[in-house]
């Protein structure tokens, strides 16, 4: 079963100044996810994984009265913002909250585990 693992990290911490430019704690962190990532390469579990550009560079698109509109930014209050998502193909969601429960740990920060729906979807 396929599950998107999306990673979330504190909106204070996240400066769009230096976006460009990441920390020392935002390199080890990387690091570490790569050791993970290698790991589901090498168990056949892994499919794909992207970070994501900083919030302030997102577009929001909304449906209006007049029709869709799109605008910069999220315009919410954020106190998580969505930094990287990954998808692997697990037996069942107790493997997929293993994986996710070692990477919350030594990352630190929430994951959300969400299923694919697609021809393998179980309800």
């Amino acid at each position: 079963m396929k599950y998107l693992l999306l990673s979330y990290t504190p909106a204070a911490a996240w400066d769009a100044a230096t976006a460009d430019t990441p920390s020392e704690e935002a390199l080890a962190a990387f690091a570490a996810y790569q050791r993970f990532e290698r790991e589901l390469i090498e168990t056949g579990e892994f499919l794909s994984s992207e970070g994501l550009g900083h919030p302030v560079v997102s577009t929001t698109v909304r449906k209006t009265p007049t029709g869709a509109v799109a605008t910069d930014g999220p315009f919410v209050e954020l106190k998580e913002v969505l930094a990287s998502f990954a998808v692997i193909d697990v037996d069942n969601q107790e493997r997929a909250v293993e994986i996710v429960s070692r990477m919350v740990e030594v990352l630190g920060e929430p994951m959300e585990i969400r299923p694919i729906m697609g021809a393998d979807f179980a309800a």
